[in-house]
């Protein structure tokens, strides 16, 4: 029996309308049911195609070969790319003054801008070599030419390779994914963007990096702007010690109150390079094609304990395993020299179990703390995308070719040489690799290859025009040739480091531009200490 309250309930009379209701759904009871379950198998249908047609956009930003996981962190990367752009964006009204004074700084006629309209006027596509030219070792090694580059990074490293494909060459491709281009670089021109002047350069060793130390240099010092150089007159950030903030002069005195530009050789620590420079800083750096590079390595450093006791590169690299020793001075450069300069653990080999997933972390830590990396075997593009990248001119990055060997202290490599170097820097393959890859990608991206071509012409054909203006002879020469000494780069090991002897100039500036082009690393730096620090000067 129900209770006096809901009894009452009951026992109130029924209106008309809800009466005609109720009639009218008793009714029409299996037509509601039919319509409900049309509306679930509706909603269904809908999720499923949704579901399907995000799958498909993600999986098409991959190769189809591309797995789950890396599916995955693709997406993460992409996710990770939008939400650093919108703090950028966010920070824009905040830095709006500052940057409308950068500008004003950036934009100042200078005497690289004064030389340009000296040699400007009809430039023709130079057709002459490239500023770095690709390396070929007596008909054994040959780098990829641009027109010739595959979509994948370098396919043909070896004119007598055979089409087969190994083991090991089908697990590089699959570590290599589709990259998504990072959202601090964006495509513009002079007048959508404002020229960088936070910059920090990881210089690495033997990659044609004392180049871009030269063009960093002399935007910097054309600017008045502030570099972050080695304390006490050192050449390096104390490498190969990991980098810590009072390694920089004007840090621990306080000196100096902003940094603008960090390129000197140095272990990478970012947390403490953070410390220097400011939050909005561009850090990009230069990578170069593991095999040529340890044959560089080899010839530069052959003092060092592990090369001395051999007597060529096959012979280091057949007893590595047994003569390399990681906490001997100076060994470092001996192993996996790129992955040990951009702080990461370079003691592991193609042998490690490990090998794939460690070459996945340390890519993955490169491009948490990079916004570009350069290709050095394809310099003057590198040189292109630079200049896009930092929002400069063309007249700022136009270079000579510094720190470069002759060629009678370049060794030819076998194929089989090759293979070995691979397998003993088998984590900065891998870094190369992925960043090969990155890099047409990032081009394609930002550029286009039409006027990546158009511009490549147009740096080639303004160098001509300068190395006409400054240089004796339009190249380079030995040291033994140098009629300024206090222009010649510094000798190591086997290699003959060239130089350039200038022209007769008369007009002052024209000269001081051309003196700059071609000032080598150590003379550079000091000029800049003694002009940045002048009550330090000895």
């Amino acid at each position: 029996m129900l209770p006096p309250q809901r009894r009452w309930i009951r026992e109130q009379p029924v209106s008309s309308v809800t009466s005609c209701v109720r009639r009218r759904l008793c009714i029409r009871r299996p037509s509601l049911w039919t319509l409900l379950i049309i509306l679930i198998v509706c909603i269904a249908i809908q999720t499923f195609v949704a579901y399907r047609t995000g799958h498909d956009k993600l999986k098409g930003l991959q190769h189809l070969t591309v797995n789950k996981q890396n599916l995955f962190t693709s997406l993460q990367n992409f996710l990770e790319g939008l939400n650093s752009g919108s703090l950028l964006a966010e920070k824009q009204d905040l830095k709006s003054l500052q940057k409308n004074r950068t500008s004003k700084l950036h934009h100042r006629k200078s005497p690289d801008d004064i030389l340009s309209s000296q040699v400007d006027g009809n430039i023709h596509p130079y057709t002459g070599p490239q500023m770095e030219a690709r390396t070929v070792f007596h008909g054994e090694l040959l780098l990829p030419e641009p027109e010739n580059r595959p979509s994948l990074g370098p396919s043909r490293f070896f004119v007598s390779q055979s089409t087969r494909t190994s083991s090991s060459a089908e697990t590089n491709q699959r570590l290599i994914n589709t990259p998504t281009p990072s959202s601090h670089l964006q495509a513009g021109t002079e007048t959508t963007c404002q020229p960088k002047s936070h910059i920090v350069f990881l210089k690495t060793h033997k990659t044609a990096s004392s180049t871009i130390l030269n063009i960093l240099y002399r935007y910097g010092e054309s600017r008045n702007l502030t570099f972050a150089l080695p304390v006490k007159k050192h050449m390096q950030l104390f490498y190969p010690n990991f980098f810590a903030e009072h390694f920089v002069e004007g840090v621990q005195s306080q000196r100096v109150r902003e940094f603008h530009i960090m390129c000197n050789h140095m272990r990478f620590r970012k947390s403490e390079v953070a410390k220097v420079m400011p939050e909005d800083t561009f850090y990009f750096s230069i990578l170069r094609h593991p095999v040529a590079m340890m044959e560089s390595l080899y010839t530069y450093y052959k003092s060092i304990a592990v090369f001395r006791k051999t007597f060529n590169l096959d012979n280091f690299l057949d007893n590595s395993l047994t003569n390399y020793m990681s906490a001997v001075s100076r060994n470092h450069y001996a192993h996996n020299t790129l992955a040990f300069d951009f702080g990461l653990n370079n003691n592991i080999t193609s042998y490690a179990d490990d090998l794939e997933e460690r070459a996945s972390m340390a890519i993955a830590a490169i491009k948490q703390d990079f916004h570009l990396i350069l290709i050095s075997e394809y310099f003057d593009e590198s040189l292109i995308l630079l200049k896009h990248a930092l929002c400069w001119s063309l007249e700022d990055v136009v270079s000579f070719k510094l720190n470069s060997r002759s060629d009678r202290s370049r060794q030819p490599l076998l194929q089989s040489t090759a293979e070995k170097i691979k397998r003993w820097n088998a984590l900065d393959w891998r870094i190369y690799l992925h960043f090969n890859n990155t890099f047409w990608y990032t081009v394609k991206s930002l550029i286009g290859e039409e006027q990546l071509k158009r511009e490549v012409n147009t740096l080639r054909a303004l160098r001509a025009k300068l190395a006409n203006v400054c240089l004796k002879g339009g190249g380079a020469v030995d040291p033994s040739q140098l009629k300024d000494h206090k222009l010649k780069p510094y000798q190591s090991g086997k290699a003959i480091i060239q130089g350039y002897n200038l022209n007769p100039l008369t007009d002052i500036q024209t000269k001081h531009k051309c003196m700059r082009l071609i000032t080598p690393e150590l003379q550079y730096t000091k000029l800049l200490y003694n002009k940045q620090f002048p009550d330090l000067h000895d």
